[in-house]
């Protein structure tokens, strides 16, 4: 399929109840390609009274799926990943068309995305409760769990399907009803992934689908709204601030995946070879526009240099361009914006102290193309460390021992996830121990799976996603005791 016919293929409108229609003052948003800039779509713009719409739909449609049988919501997610593999290749180019991830990358992120829909499908039927008598023995406990009602769910624009089913899976599988609101900036992959959970069988209203350019005031809203019980929202620490803001009036449940700043620790009994591609990985996935990227590159004194060289030998092989292209390994970052932030970040550094060793400044022509970037020597007073990049920039600072190391990695707000490459046992196991993060890579640079519970510490957010914890952020517990039977 071509990238014509592909996005002429994704229903612009929103989805509503299991139907696509126009926003109802007719307004759009553009959807652009950040290679080129060049608009590629331009979908609906949903208004306030178009978001209280959906969730209308959600709540009509939440008792009927409440009360389907955990086999057969299960069923609807298999059936979804069964066609979410038969369509690989037409995801994959819609999320390099609008995001700009090279395409491998788009496919890793198909997989990726792919197992939630497993993962939950199998999770559906594997809520579990208690029965037992209560310890003076006068009567039974039975502890049951329900799910928490309609949920809205807001998505970042980096990875626009993985985000998407890591949110809307568990939900669905704990009989949950959904509106969803992906980025403005990469809405496309949602409205394609919403027709296919259609063919997939899901019953209309059950998961409804709002684009808009006026996100705050539809948001606000709908969170507001009484009969909204769950919110969940991937994004920066300072909306999520807000968004549990307005959550506190209805005391919703909320889950909140939030900025991170992950420090790279290498020790000097680390494998070099190992600890540079984990590095390469850790720091350059999605051109590092994602909040487990390694933000701050700790490394020990004695193996500073050599691990600096080896690691900007690799970047000077990493080939920019658009994600469609051969042979193209870093892609555009999401828009003008995200490229101005980053040089005032690198610049800033500069000034600081810090030495410039590969890229620096933003590539010219078009599209918002920023090269791979190292400095080394950074000063601790530079913005580099206490910001979330969001940028293909490593920022090497040496250390010299284990508490030096553990200080600088622990000296954030943030507590997302680390990486930690050593070769000794005990200091990986400290390691679990010291570090103030709710997820930690040891020896490898991605740590990301379906099957495990992602989230983090501090100001990185509240509560967990995937794993069998994923699943329960969306039940509510019920405890109720019995009389004595035998009584």
């Amino acid at each position: 399929m071509s990238e014509f016919e592909l996005l002429r293929s994704v229903p612009d409108g929103l989805f509503i109840g299991g139907s696509w229609r126009p926003a109802l003052d007719g307004g759009t948003v553009d959807v652009s390609d950040p290679a080129t800039g060049g608009v590629v779509k331009s979908v609906a713009s949903a208004s306030v009274t178009d978001g209280l719409a959906a969730l209308d739909a959600a709540c009509d449609a939440f008792p009927a799926w409440a009360a389907t049988p955990a086999r057969e919501r299960g069923e609807v997610l298999r059936r979804a990943f069964d066609l979410l593999q038969q369509r690989k290749q037409q995801f994959a180019l819609l999320m390099t068309i609008e995001m700009g991830k090279p395409l491998a990358e788009a496919h890793a992120e198909v997989a990726y995305g792919g197992e939630f829909l497993r993962w939950f499908g199998e999770s559906a039927t594997h809520v579990q409760g208690r029965y037992g008598a209560n310890p003076e023995g006068t009567g039974r406990m039975v502890v049951t769990h329900h799910p928490v009602g309609p949920c809205y769910l807001i998505t970042p624009w980096n990875f626009p399907l993985a985000m998407a089913t890591r949110k809307i899976a568990p939900a669905l599988a704990a009989g949950c009803t959904v509106v969803i609101k992906p980025a403005e900036l990469t809405p496309l992959t949602t409205a394609y992934f919403a027709t296919l959970l259609q063919d997939a069988g899901l019953p209309p209203g059950v998961l409804n689908v709002v684009t808009t350019d006026a996100p705050g005031a539809v948001s606000e809203a709908i969170i507001a709204d009484p009969r909204l019980r769950k919110l969940s929202f991937t994004g920066s620490t300072p909306v999520g601030q807000q968004l549990l803001a307005r959550a506190a009036g209805g005391v919703l449940r909320t889950s909140m995946e939030l900025g991170g700043n992950a420090p790279f620790l290498v020790f000097e009994d680390a494998d070099l070879a190992r600890a540079v591609d984990g590095g390469m990985v850790a720091k350059f996935r999605n051109t590092g526009q994602a909040c487990t990227a390694a933000n701050r590159f700790l490394i020990h004194a004695s193996v500073v240099e050599e691990f600096t060289e080896r690691l900007t030998a690799q970047v000077d092989d990493l080939v920019v361009g658009r994600g469609t292209e051969p042979g193209v390994t870093i892609g555009p970052l999401i828009d003008d914006r995200a490229v101005s932030k980053t040089q005032e970040l690198v610049g800033d550094a500069l000034r600081r102290g810090a030495t410039l060793l590969a890229g620096g400044a933003p590539i010219d022509g078009p599209g918002s193309f920023y090269p791979p970037t190292v400095l080394s020597d950074v000063p601790s007073t530079s913005a580099l460390l206490r910001q979330e990049i969001f940028g293909p920039v490593v920022a090497v600072v040496p250390f010299t021992d284990e508490d030096e190391a553990v200080a600088l990695a622990n000296d954030t707000e943030y507590g997302l996830v680390s990486y930690v490459f050593t070769e000794s046992l005990a200091r990986g196991q400290r390691m679990v121990e010291r570090l103030h993060t709710g997820m930690m890579g040891l020896n490898v640079g991605a740590v990301s799976n379906a099957a495990a519970p992602f989230g983090g510490w501090k100001q990185s957010g509240l509560g967990r996603e995937g794993g069998a914890e994923g699943i329960h952020e969306y039940l509510e517990t019920k405890y109720t005791l019995t009389s004595d039977p035998f009584a």
